[in-house]
């Protein structure tokens, strides 16, 4: 009889952040463009998944401690993330976008000198909302609720912050449904998001990075972003 697989275990974020993943208690289960990457990935490996609910800030060290095996969760390949783990090739290619509650005013950068900008800390976001002259950037991710999203929607909600950077991914949906936002700009950044794993595990690294790249070739990948990101082009080329 052989032995049961071990089901690999990815890091996230509870949040509800449409099109790329729900709620973990979401009725029928986590769906999103990430579950389904994750589904995608596992199967390739001919293993079940789980994930490993964690705090924003607590992902990259979950992975380092072995309590989970890699992060699956909105991970842009930035250097200071490549100092503390090791990434797979991308699963997906973003832009940023700028939100802003309807009717601010606010069409580029030019028109954010003396508001108040918020960006998930240690972030590509944080780094482009840096970039923005006169603005004054709000770090989000430590002491908040878990969900940084949420914390960072409600903030602009309230106006206790004027703007939001986070990738076009989760801001074009949100700027065409939500009558309080809209979406003020977008600036073409190209951020690599990728699985990351710890330095101590090039084996895990290696394999789920063949996984990645045998689901893209033979046009799985490109299946599930065109389900769930239609409005996006898709940012691979396979070729035949």
């Amino acid at each position: 009889m052989s032995a049961a697989v071990s089901p690999l275990r990815l890091a996230c974020i509870d949040a509800d952040a449409p099109p790329l993943f729900s709620l973990f208690a979401a009725e029928g289960g986590r769906r999103g463009f990430e579950p389904a990457v994750a589904e995608l990935v596992a199967a390739e490996l001919g293993r079940p998944f789980v994930w490993a609910p964690t705090s924003w800030p607590e992902m990259i060290p979950a992975v380092q401690a072995g309590d989970a095996d890699a992060i699956l969760c909105g991970q842009g390949v930035t250097e200071e993330r490549l100092r503390q783990v090791d990434f797979t090739r991308p699963y997906a290619v973003f832009h940023e976008s700028v939100l802003v509650r309807r009717g601010a005013g606010v069409g580029g950068p030019a028109d954010l000198v003396g508001r108040r900008v918020a960006a998930i800390e240690n972030s590509t976001n944080m780094a482009l909302a840096e970039t923005f002259a006169g603005a004054e950037p709000v770090a989000f991710g430590a002491g908040g609720s878990g969900d940084v999203y949420a914390d960072m929607l409600a903030a602009l909600a309230a106006g206790e912050v004027d703007a939001v950077v986070d990738d076009d991914v989760v801001f074009v949906p949100l700027g065409e449904s939500d009558p309080r936002f809209e979406v003020a700009f977008t600036v073409p950044t190209g951020n690599r998001w990728a699985l990351g794993v710890a330095k101590d595990r090039p084996e895990l690294r290696d394999e789920l990075d063949a996984a990645l790249a045998r689901v893209i070739a033979d046009g799985r990948h490109r299946k599930a972003w065109e389900e769930w990101l239609p409005t996006l082009a898709y940012p691979f080329e396979v070729r035949a």
